[in-house]
């Protein structure tokens, strides 16, 4: 796919010759809160990819762009085509794709024991991560008196992609920050989901226990052109402001956040998220979360209109390091219905009750599941009135 630019935009692409990227820099891609896409934002009839999207914003562009030469260069483990992909049949809609070669190729998850577990400089992290491997900085400017300024994310490309366009939002690798969602981290993974024009760019978290393989802070970003069970799944009200629903319907019970403005009221969805994230690493609850644009909370919405974000967050079993034999693994985006399956053999034979029963069995038990519902209305209801 071929992706324009102006003469005077920045560039994205790594120079010609190899021996140039290490001393290439970063390019930064700065922008302000009128790029983000509140609204306008919509599945078509008919099927949906890259290629068929008008207009791609200015982050789609750069983002895929960069994407694509990275990919062309073989900077990642191994080449991604279109991957084969079914919706399962029955009420859910599971999504399956086939992808062997992650599977096989990614990286060896990490020794992890706890959900608080500390950043280890010994381990790999992403400050060896090889020159080229960054597309760009993502920058938020703040113009308005009183916000709160973002901090610079690298968007690095994650060489076992998912999908296309698969990258890793890392916020200032330097700092060596653990596996802990912060609120800047939530806030650029958002916004990235708001920078873009296409309705299937998506950004999720797994805490350390969650499947996160790398502990060191990093949010995922791919492109996934179908639409997913949770975009409009109905919720019902946990607190009388509307501030925390509980989504019932499957792939699995979560608790569901929303916002349909920039501004204030993204701030305070942020901040409530993590609130929550901190309460279950505190209590070492291991977690999933994922971010996608979706209908409002309430009933179910059928409508192709994406009108704001939903952040989804599932408290969850802790499960360390990959278990094998199993169609799949499940982390933020199989709980979300993107199911990657690792084998022809179960891609051909996987049915919407043997995922339920392979996601059912990472759910935390009822009485527990009921503590942390608990915890989580009282925590909301503490915000000031």
């Amino acid at each position: 796919m071929a992706i324009p630019h102006a003469s005077n935009e920045t560039s994205y692409l790594l120079p010609p010759n190899k021996e140039d990227w290490e001393g290439h820099g970063i390019p930064d891609f700065v922008y302000g809160q009128e790029e983000l896409v509140m609204e306008g934002v919509q599945w078509p009839r008919g099927a949906l990819s890259l290629l068929n999207t008008p207009p791609l914003s200015h982050f789609d562009s750069a983002l895929c762009s960069a994407w694509r030469q990275r990919m062309e260069l073989g900077l990642f483990r191994y080449p991604l085509g279109a991957l084969p992909t079914q919706t399962l049949p029955g009420t859910v809609g599971f999504v399956a794709q086939l992808n062997v070669e992650r599977g096989v190729q990614r990286r060896r998850p990490q020794n992890i024991k706890s959900v608080r577990q500390e950043f280890d400089p010994e381990q790999f992290n992403f400050n060896q991560i090889q020159p080229g491997e960054v597309l760009f900085r993502l920058h938020g400017k703040r113009d308005r008196p009183g916000s709160v300024q973002q901090e610079d994310i690298l968007v690095v490309i994650n060489v076992s992609p998912l999908e296309w366009g698969h990258v890793l939002l890392v916020p200032e690798p330097a700092r060596g920050l653990p596996q802990r969602l912060l609120p800047g981290a939530l806030r650029a993974g958002v916004e990235a989901v708001l920078l873009s024009s296409h309705p299937g760019f998506r950004v999720g978290f797994n805490s350390l226990g969650g499947l996160a393989s790398v502990n060191h802070l990093h949010l995922h970003g791919y492109y996934l052109a179908h639409r997913l069970p949770v975009e409009g799944a109905p919720s019902e009200p946990l607190d009388p402001r509307g501030r925390l629903h509980v989504l019932q319907a499957v792939p699995a019970p979560g608790f569901l956040f929303y916002t349909s403005r920039p501004g204030p009221d993204l701030e305070a969805l942020v901040s409530r998220v993590c609130r929550a994230t901190d309460y279950l690493t505190d209590c070492d609850i291991a977690h999933n979360l994922f971010v996608t644009r979706g209908a409002p909370p309430g009933k179910t919405s059928s409508s192709s209109a994406l009108s704001g974000v939903r952040v989804i967050l599932w408290p969850r079993k802790p499960s360390f390091g990959i278990k094998e034999g199993e169609a799949f693994n499940v982390a933020l985006c199989e709980l979300a219905g993107h199911l990657p399956v690792k084998t022809a053999q179960d891609f051909s034979s996987l049915t919407e009750a043997a995922a339920l029963a392979l996601i059912r069995e990472c759910l935390l038990p009822p009485a527990q599941a009921e503590d942390v519902r608990a915890a989580l209305v009282a925590l909301i209801g503490q915000e000031e009135q």
